[in-house]
C-alpha cells in the first residue's frame, strides 16, 4: 500500500515540475505590435500631415529621407501619445535626438547628418498599461 502511494505521489511531483519546466521554456507569444511606415511628400511640397492611432504597448515608427543641412520640425498633436526622433543611421534601440516625454510635442532643428530619421509614436507605460487607445496627428516639415 505504501509503495502505491509513494508511486502516485511520485508522479504527481513529475508532473508538477514537467509543466513548471514546459512554463520557462515556452517563449513568449504577446509580443509588442511594431508598425513602420515610409513618409512620402507629394511632388512639389516640403511638409506632410499623417494620422493615426497607437494602442497599449504598440508602437508606431515613421521613417523619411533627409539631407544634413535641412531643417526639420515634427509636430505630434495627441493627448496620451509621445513621440521620438531617432538620428539618420541610429534605430530605435539607440539614444534618440529628441525625447517627447522630456522635451514635449514640437520639435525643430537643422539635421547634421543624411539618410533617414524614424519618428516613433508611443504610449508611456501607465497608458500602455490600461491598453490605451491614442489618436494623434503628426505635421512633417522639411525645408
Amino acid at each position: 500500500m505504501y509503495k502505491l502511494i509513494l508511486r502516485i505521489e511520485m508522479k504527481r511531483v513529475l508532473s508538477t515540475v514537467v509543466v513548471f519546466v514546459g512554463l520557462l521554456v515556452v517563449p513568449v507569444m504577446a509580443k509588442d505590435k511594431v508598425t513602420t511606415h515610409q513618409v512620402h511628400f507629394d511632388k512639389g511640397t516640403t511638409s506632410s500631415i499623417v494620422e493615426g492611432h497607437v494602442n497599449g504597448y504598440d508602437t508606431v515608427n515613421y521613417r523619411l529621407g533627409a539631407k544634413e543641412g535641412q531643417h526639420m520640425r515634427i509636430t505630434l498633436e495627441s493627448k496620451k501619445a509621445y513621440m521620438n526622433i531617432f538620428e539618420a543611421g541610429k534605430g530605435v534601440e539607440d539614444e534618440a535626438m529628441f525625447i517627447g516625454s522630456i522635451l514635449g510635442g514640437s520639435y525643430t532643428g537643422k539635421l547634421l547628418k543624411s539618410g533617414i530619421y524614424t519618428i516613433q509614436v508611443y504610449l508611456m507605460r501607465n497608458e500602455a498599461r490600461r491598453g490605451t487607445d491614442a489618436p494623434y496627428t503628426l505635421n512633417i516639415e522639411i525645408d
